[in-house]
């Protein structure tokens, strides 16, 4: 059987594996998204706490996304629990790193100007600094997606969804008839994701990016 042969006869399991490994990853950095804001805007105005934010995330990131899964299995089970835990984890490093730096680099005259009209502090933070740190907070949550569609296939390992399940089957049965047409569509399929999920944010940056800012 050709890689197009197992594509058609399988195509119905592997849309299924693709929705889950594409829902779980988008599920995922919604949450890594959220919390890495606000670790961002907790600690962007102190000098430590920024780097305190930056180097924890940053230290999550060095651990092998095996080990954590394994690691986070007797704690909280199998199949989804971990893969959330690990994914949001890996997550968190590009969007806190990338808030810290956009609300930073947002003019200080814009601040004081807000500040001379009467702003409070969270309207400062959510009417112009905020949206001013948008671009490089929505690159940091970008490369975060690319990352995590890659670790999202170890967690096959705990039993978890998505196409990770195709490609582990597949190198656990090397030499069979199709073990590497599975592999093979899995891995097609994980880039044909990661290229989808790009595409939309570059939709989102042109819709939610001002003209005058991406200049």
């Amino acid at each position: 059987m050709n890689f197009w042969e197992y594509l058609a006869g399988r195509h119905q399991q592997l849309l299924t594996d693709a929705y889950q490994h594409a829902s779980a990853v988008f599920q995922c950095m919604v949450v890594a998204a959220v919390l890495g804001i606000l670790i961002g805007v907790a600690t962007y105005r102190s000098e430590w706490a920024g780097n305190l934010a930056t180097t924890a995330t940053a230290t999550i990131l060095t651990v092998p996304a095996l080990a954590l899964i394994g690691l986070l299995i007797p704690v909280v089970g199998l199949g989804v629990p971990p893969t959330v835990i690990a994914l949001t984890l890996y997550g968190l490093l590009p969007v806190v790193r990338n808030a810290i730096v956009g609300l930073r680099g947002v003019d200080p005259a814009l601040v004081d100007a807000a500040t001379g009209i009467g702003m409070s502090r969270s309207a400062r933070l959510l009417r112009i600094e905020l949206p001013l740190a948008w671009p490089p907070i929505l690159t940091g949550i970008r490369v975060a997606t690319q990352m995590l569609m890659g670790i999202a296939a170890i967690a096959a390992y705990a039993s978890g969804p998505g196409l990770g399940n195709v490609i582990f089957r597949g190198l656990a049965s090397l030499g069979s008839a199709n073990a590497l047409n599975q592999v093979l569509a899995g891995t097609l399929g994980i880039i044909v994701l990661a290229l989808l999920f790009d595409a939309a944010y570059v939709l989102i940056g042109r819709l939610t990016i001002p003209g005058g800012i991406r200049a």
